[in-house]
């Protein structure tokens, strides 16, 4: 179950990548995130949030047990479900989508409060839940941005 837990946390291994792994988990949320779209249905989009999280919870504390610290840099997983959580529910076109990664990525790394400190919860749970932060502030900023400039980002 360790690997599985491993492969599950870094998403396929993507988090091995030697440069702004978080970046590339967050690109591969944008990919999840179409897929999920393209479904038509807000039960899957939620659905999708829900299950990825919970396995993420259960992942993070596997990979933390096994990288030996917190929120390891390979962990990407809580990346796909921000990217995820970043976008729900909001009736973005493509450059929407786009934004909202930058938005996430600037966010996920400056971490506000209390992000920084859901990080300290314990196990996997802080892996997900910082990350889960840092994405709600992105999904209020993206319905901003959609009320000062819909043409631009929506559908």
């Amino acid at each position: 179950m360790k690997h599985a837990g491993i492969f599950i946390a870094t998403c396929g291994y993507l988090g091995y990548v030697p440069v702004a792994p978080g970046t590339f988990g967050s690109a591969a949320g944008l990919v999840v995130f179409f897929a999920v779209r393209s479904t038509g249905s807000v039960a899957a989009e939620l659905a999708a949030i829900v299950l990825l999280f919970a396995i993420g919870i259960w992942s993070g504390t596997v990979a933390e047990h096994h990288f030996g610290g917190t929120d390891p840099g390979p962990v990407v997983l809580d990346e796909v479900v921000g990217m995820l959580i970043t976008l729900a529910l909001l009736p973005v076109n493509t450059a929407g989508a786009l934004l909202g990664f930058f938005i996430f990525r600037v966010l996920d790394v400056v971490k506000p409060w209390p992000s920084a400190q859901f990080e300290k919860l314990p196990g996997g749970l802080g892996v997900m839940a910082d990350d889960g932060m840092a994405a709600i502030y992105g999904n209020l900023a993206m319905r901003g941005c959609i009320v000062l400039m819909p043409g631009w980002f929506t559908t």
